[in-house]
This record gives structure tokens, C-alpha cells and sequence, in this order.
């Protein structure tokens, strides 16, 4: 039985077809397109600081948190429920600011569990989430092979892996609470739904 080699077959075809990539442009690394990149990628932010006044800052102290907050039910979450989190992570995931992969995470989730768990309940019970996780790294990728202006690049924004799985632990809290008001036709955003439900279910509608 002959073994499958795809990467053997795109090569043939290649030579066949005598198929030639098209050269990529080199792009201009140089500080001032980081500058102007920052200025254009952080356009609306500026304009938001600058419009706020200081007293209506989004930082949120923890005197403040522990006056307003009066909630007899206190949201913590369980180590095994993070551990879980973490070895759900994807390892082919790029890190964020911190410098933490999900490759760390995934393998030493044993150890890091007791750790992130006790981290993620002294945010939830002061109700406060540190700036470190709302930072992120943006990674400009050109649209095209020679980009000529500011809207040519794609900003990929590079978030904690970490502040994933915390989002992603808070994620499955609210939507245990949430009512099942959804139809039931609807396929999108929806797990275990894809097209091909939709497809079936019309040719069944249509019979």
C-alpha cells in the first residue's frame, strides 16, 4: 500500500504547473513606522483620556470595592475548575505581555493550579482586575505584500494567557445562570452546531 506524501504531491504540481511564488516586500522596520503605528493604533484611546476628567478614572481602589460591594454571594472558582482552564489552553497560542506561553501553563498545570487559584479569588472577592491583564502586545501584519499607509496593517493584539483562562472561567459561571432563550433553529454561535445542521434541518423541513 502506497503511503500518502501530500508535500511530495504540492511539490510535483508545483514543478508540473511550473507554479512561482510572488516575492514578498521587505517592509521598513524603522522606529518612526513603530511610532506612527502606535500613534495610529492608539488614536481612540487618547482621545478617550483626554475627553475624562480625573475624577471619573477607571481605577477603582479596594476600599472602595469592599464599601460598594454587598453581595452576600461571592463568585470564587475551584481549583479543579482552573486546572482544567489550564490544560484547555492552546500551546500553539502566542504570549502576551507577561512572557507567559500556554506551553508553561498546559505542562505545569498540576503545580499552578493551587497558585492561580487562590490569585483569581482575591480578584473576585476585591472585584478588581490588575492592569497587567488588560494589557496587550499589538502585532501590526501587513494586509498585502507592499502596504502604503496606516490602514495596510492588521493590528493582532496579543492578550494574557492567563487573563484567558480567567475570562474563560467567568464565561462558564454567567452562562450556567443565563436562561436557554435561544432558538432552537439557530446554529450559529452555538456549540456542537455547524451548517450542515442547517442544511439537514431544511431538507428535512423541505420534505
Amino acid at each position: 500500500m502506497e503511503q500518502r506524501d501530500t508535500r511530495r504531491l504540492w511539490q510535483g504540481l508545483r514543478t508540473i504547473t511550473n507554479y512561482q511564488s510572488r516575492p514578498r516586500a521587505m517592509v521598513s522596520a524603522d522606529a518612526s513606522l513603530a511610532d506612527d503605528l502606535n500613534s495610529f493604533y492608539a488614536r481612540f484611546e487618547a482621545s478617550n483620556n483626554s475627553a475624562s476628567s480625573p475624577a471619573n478614572n477607571n481605577t477603582v481602589s479596594v476600599a472602595e470595592v469592599s464599601s460598594t460591594a454587598g453581595d452576600e454571594h461571592t463568585l470564587s472558582v475551584t481549583e479543579h475548575s482552573v486546572r482544567r482552564a489550564l490544560l484547555r489552553v492552546n500551546t500553539r497560542k502566542a504570549a502576551g505581555p507577561d512572557g507567559i506561553s500556554g506551553r508553561v501553563l498546559k505542562t505545569c498545570a498540576n503545580q499552578l493550579a493551587p497558585v492561580f487559584t487562590t490569585i483569581f479569588n482575591l480578584y473576585l472577592a476585591e472585584s478588581v482586575v490588575p492592569a497587567c491583564f488588560k494589557r496587550s502586545t499589538i502585532v501590526p501584519v501587513p494586509k498585502n505584500a507592499s502596504p502604503a499607509c496606516m490602514n495596510d496593517y492588521r493590528p493582532v493584539a496579543l492578550t494574557s494567557v492567563v487573563m484567558k483562562c480567567f475570562e474563560r472561567l467567568i464565561k462558564d459561571y454567567i452562562c450556567a445562570f443565563l436562561p436557554s432563550s435561544m432558538d432552537p433553529l439557530q446554529f450559529a454561535y452555538r456549540p456542537n452546531r455547524s451548517t450542515d445542521d442547517a442544511v439537514s434541518q431544511t431538507g428535512r423541513q423541505a420534505d
